[in-house]
């Protein structure tokens, strides 16, 4: 069907709204309209026994009506939910003129229409709270017709807007039919409030650092690739932005923190999509031991004030983000789980233990790969409660410090949740020979084929040799800790406009 090939509703619709305007009304009025309350406000403030809320303007969509002859009723829905509105012909219309009434209320408005409403509030004969209109005013007719979800006396919703690809397309339909989507929203929110309080609070300064970038750097993914026509040449969106803020320690800066908007040219299922937003802090003279216990102490600040309490369920699971957290080596991991002890094992020992162990591998990994397969196959579905992985081996972790007690090992740590990485953290990796030896050893895994290493970027060992002081950074996904956080079960349900195969109009 073509965009403009319109039913017979929708062609009505276009009726009334040239018939509105024949009357004399702007469907599409000057924004300015004097709200004063909402239907929250009212339910929270109206007291009969004093009889307060005697001026009220609210404004908001039809949802549903009842006419009636000459009195009826309609259901006003705004941004903080609904509130009936009592209609009298008598009182909207003084005078002889009935129009706006028996023409304009009864004919030409539908479901889905804004409308402003100035009257006062009352409860009726039944008890419910209501606006009774002294005036209504048209301003905004709406062409199409919303779904209308209806849910009867035992709870069941009947003609429901659920189908996902739909939803998801449509968030602005979404959001009017099925009101309680925009909870996870405002829960998104807070727990973004939450994190920069604490980020704040430890000193940290935010910040922004380019979304384009002439090299992609600050974690291995594959970059999406775009042309700049000024300066000639290929730039690619931001797969992370650690970079940057470490250029800022090295700049003199005590700690950042930025919530970047990151791109990833790779596949999407329901916990991945290509645009997602990561925040990264950085802190200097700081170690991963310090962001291991920072950590869990603001997720425990974040559930609770999400969630009101430290217990939540995800995927199914009882978990608990009250600190502190599980630590558990990964090398431990591996051995208590997939039962192999991969300490000092070669690439060719690796290669062999994931062919024991039925892990699918391929030519271009790796040591860091392939031991990140078999944690992948072995241990992550293990890791219910909230677990600090710690101590990588240095193949798997190009820009972190080695660790003190064991240089084959780097102090970093991940945060598994339910099975899912949440956080990667470092005692981040300042000397500058070092951080070229491994970007060199991504160079050349790249060569071999794997797409996802690391580029060499000398601008940043440049800033390195600057001297930059002992660090400590993470970084943690903002849409998956939000979904850990509502109970969503795909990245699809925290994000307002997921990424979808293009519609053809």
């Amino acid at each position: 069907m073509a965009y403009n090939d319109l039913n017979e509703q929708e062609l009505g619709r276009r009726e009334s709204l040239q018939k509105l305007r024949e009357l004399g009304i702007n469907p599409y009025p000057a924004p300015l309209y004097p709200v004063n309350a909402s239907a929250k406000s009212i339910e929270a403030e109206y007291d009969p026994a004093v009889g307060n809320l005697q001026d009220v303007c609210i404004a908001g969509r039809i949802m549903s009506r009842r006419i009636m002859g000459a009195a009826s009723f309609m259901e006003l829905q705004d941004s903080t939910g609904r509130i009936q509105v009592y209609v009298k012909r008598d009182e909207i219309c003084p005078g002889e003129d009935k129009t706006m009434y028996n023409t304009v209320f009864k004919k030409l408005l539908d479901i889905g229409d804004f409308v402003g409403i100035k009257g006062f509030a009352f409860f009726t004969q039944t008890g419910q709270l209501s606006v009774h209109a002294k005036e209504l005013t048209v301003l905004g007719k709406s062409l199409r017709v919303l779904p209308i979800v209806k849910t009867d006396a035992d709870g069941t919703v009947h003609d429901g807007f659920s189908d996902p690809e739909l939803r998801y397309r449509q968030r602005y339909v979404d959001l009017v039919v099925n009101p309680q989507v925009k909870d996870v929203f405002v829960k998104r929110a807070r727990i973004i409030e939450t994190m920069r309080a604490e980020f704040n609070a430890a000193g940290c300064l935010e910040v922004e650092t380019p979304v384009l970038q002439a090299i992609p750097g600050g974690a291995t993914a594959r970059p999406f690739i775009t042309h700049h026509n000024a300066l000639d040449v290929d730039m690619y969106m931001r797969i992370a932005n650690e970079l940057y803020l470490k250029r800022l320690i090295v700049g003199g800066f005590d700690g950042v923190y930025e919530f970047a908007k990151n791109f990833r040219n790779e596949g999407m299922d329901k916990t991945h999509n290509p645009e997602f937003t990561c925040v990264e802090m950085y802190i200097a003279y700081k170690d991963y031991v310090w962001m291991m216990e920072f950590t869990e102490k603001m997720l425990e600040k974040v559930c609770t004030a999400v969630n009101g309490t430290t217990e939540i369920t995800v995927g199914g699971n009882r978990v608990s983000f009250k600190a502190p957290f599980r630590r558990l080596r990964i090398l431990d991991a591996i051995k208590e789980y997939a039962g192999v002890d991969l300490a000092g094992m070669d690439e060719d020992g690796l290669r062999a233990t994931c062919r024991r162990l039925n892990v699918e591998i391929d030519p271009t990994m790796g040591e860091g790969k392939l031991i990140d397969a078999i944690f992948g196959e072995y241990v992550e579905h293990n890791l219910v409660q909230p677990t600090f992985i710690t101590d990588y081996p240095v193949a798997m972790s190009p820009l972190t410090k080695r660790c003190r007690y064991d240089d084959t090992l780097t102090e970093r740590f991940e945060l598994f949740v339910s099975g899912k990485e949440l956080a990667n953290a470092y005692s981040e990796l300042n000397d500058p020979i070092d951080q070229l030896h491994r970007f060199e050893e991504q160079a050349a895994l790249k060569s071999k084929g794997d797409d996802e290493a690391m580029y060499i970027d000398y601008d940043f060992v440049r800033a390195l040799e600057y001297g930059m002081p002992p660090t400590s950074g993470i970084g943690i996904g903002i849409d998956r800790l939000t979904m850990f956080m509502t109970g969503a079960e795909a990245i699809q349900d925290v994000l307002f406009f997921p990424m979808m195969r293009p519609e053809k109009f």
